[in-house]
Formats: structure tokens, sequence, C-alpha cells
């Protein structure tokens, strides 16, 4: 069974930090693209970024690109999402997902999903 928990979320005030985690099980975690992506109330899914796991080579958003970093810690098998400079607009529910390549992710689809982790970010 594949899984992918997410956690990290919170409430944080604008201009913080705040690190995300996404633990991933049933995968082998070797050349698989791992992506996050967000959804506020009344507005589309939005990708945010993707890192394929054969060579850590990442992909951003331009909302985010400059913000948000993602990496990925092997022995754990999970990949986290640092975001700083969290404006109001970043409030969202957070997802990871997971496919084969970071393609799916630029095509705004994967395979597997987590349930996702709320971020608030107060003015």
């Amino acid at each position: 069974e594949v899984q992918l928990v997410e956690s990290g979320g919170g409430l944080v005030q604008e201009g913080g930090s705040l690190r995300l985690s996404c633990a991933v099980s049933g995968l082998r975690f070797v050349d698989e693209g791992i992506g996050w992506f967000r959804q506020a109330p009344g507005r589309e899914r939005e990708g945010l970024s993707c890192i394929t796991l054969r060579d850590r080579g990442t992909f951003y958003s331009g909302s985010v690109k400059g913000r948000f970093t993602i990496s990925s810690d092997k022995s754990k098998k999970t990949v986290y999402l640092q975001m700083n400079g969290l404006k109001p607009d970043d409030t969202a529910v957070y997802f990871c997902a997971a496919d084969e390549f970071c393609d799916d992710y630029l095509d705004g689809e994967m395979t597997y999903w987590g349930k996702g982790t709320p971020v608030t970010v107060s003015s």
C-alpha cells in the first residue's frame, strides 16, 4: 500500500516560516517524482514544487520560487518543503503527491496523494 502522510502545518505569522514533511511508504523512493500542491477555498489546486528522486532535480512554480525549497531524505523516505517569507495568500491545505516522474506534476496530475496539512498565515 502506498501512503503519503503530510505534517508540519499550522498557524504562522506573516513573514514566518514552516517546514512541511511528507513521509512516504510503499514506494522504493529511488526514482519517483514527489510534488507539493496546495488548495485554498474557491481556488484551483496549485502545483508548487516537485523533486525527482533519481538526481534530486527540482521544479518550482513562479509564485514560490525563491521562498520555498524542496528537499528529500532517502534514509527517512521523506520529502520536505521549507517555506520562508510566508504571506496570507499562502493560506491553504498543502498536499504531497507521488508519481513516476515530475512530468506528471508539470501536467497537473499525480497518482498518489496524501490527506493534506493545513497552513494558515495571519496578517
